[in-house]
């Protein structure tokens, strides 16, 4: 199993489990709250049969990366990114960012630039700005997040188990499109993170992306369901596709939040399509 060291606390080193597989052009998938590197089942096999060299990694506090008490901000998730960019020495790389994970492909883009990216992917993404405030009136009332914060508190499991409905959509797409072994994964994955980066990250859903987003000059794919229910297609990617000159805009109709497996195929299409 490859780490790669990105910081320390105390006596223990911080590690970021990652995956590498394939050859040809890199791929880096980042995965959404509260998953890990795990969650990209249903896109690896396409990206690897497409001739691709495919890199997932769990963010810290999840999966099997290590789990401190600090860095859940998106200035040490998208250094914690560039680390592995670097140690990796991935080049015309493409970044693929979902749910959370578009934050990173915001951030590192806006900070470390496009020397070594080629292509940029934001899936059900969070950016450009999802707190409600006076220069961001399409933003998502604070109250919102702070009963986020309050459920986690509270019952971690129990709040994941609800957040999880939300995030396919179980209701409606039950036996069709999702499983419950499916979704009993995720809530072990979820489960297994980081009390602490659980609910520290829920703070960093409300980073102000927009700067990073101006800066991106490379081509773009923004692709969300019009069914989700957890980051509101509005104030998230029509929004994003609107901030990134020339970038292509998917909309996947009755797609929940986990949209990469609920519709993995048309997902795969939109990415495959950028990547070529």
């Amino acid at each position: 199993m490859p780490y790669l060291t990105v910081g320390k606390e105390n006596s223990g080193s911080i590690d970021l489990y990652y995956e590498d597989h394939g050859s040809g052009k890199p791929v880096v998938l980042i995965h959404g709250w509260p998953l890990s590197g795990r969650s990209w089942e249903k896109q690896l096999p396409a990206l690897l049969e497409a001739g691709y060299r495919v890199v997932t990694y769990d963010r810290r506090g999840f999966g099997d990366s290590s789990k401190p008490t600090s860095g859940y901000d998106y200035d040490t998730f998208a250094a914690d990114l560039h680390a592995l960019i670097t140690k990796l020495d991935l080049r015309d790389a493409a970044l693929v960012g979902f749910s959370m994970g578009g934050g990173e492909v915001a951030r590192y883009l806006g900070t470390h630039g496009s020397e070594r990216v080629r292509k940029a992917a934001f899936l059900a993404a969070i950016p450009p700005f999802l707190l409600k405030s006076a220069d961001n009136p399409e933003g998502v009332d604070g109250g919102i997040f702070d009963g986020i914060k309050k459920g986690i508190a509270a019952d971690r499991p129990a709040f994941l188990s609800g957040f999880l409905s939300n995030f396919y959509n179980v209701d409606v797409l039950k036996g069709k499109r999702i499983s419950d072994e499916w979704v009993r994964l995720s809530w072990n994955i979820a489960a297994m993170a980081s009390p602490k980066a659980t609910l520290d990250c829920v703070s960093a859903w409300l980073t102000d992306f927009r700067k990073d987003l101006a800066k991106i000059d490379v081509p773009t794919l923004v692709l969300h369901g019009d069914s989700d229910r957890i980051v509101p297609l509005e104030a998230s990617a029509k929004r994003t596709h609107e901030a990134v000159k020339g970038s292509r805009y998917v909309v996947v109709k009755d797609g929940p939040h986990g949209l990469n497996w609920t519709h993995a195929d048309e997902v795969n299409r939109a990415l495959l399509d950028l990547l070529r």
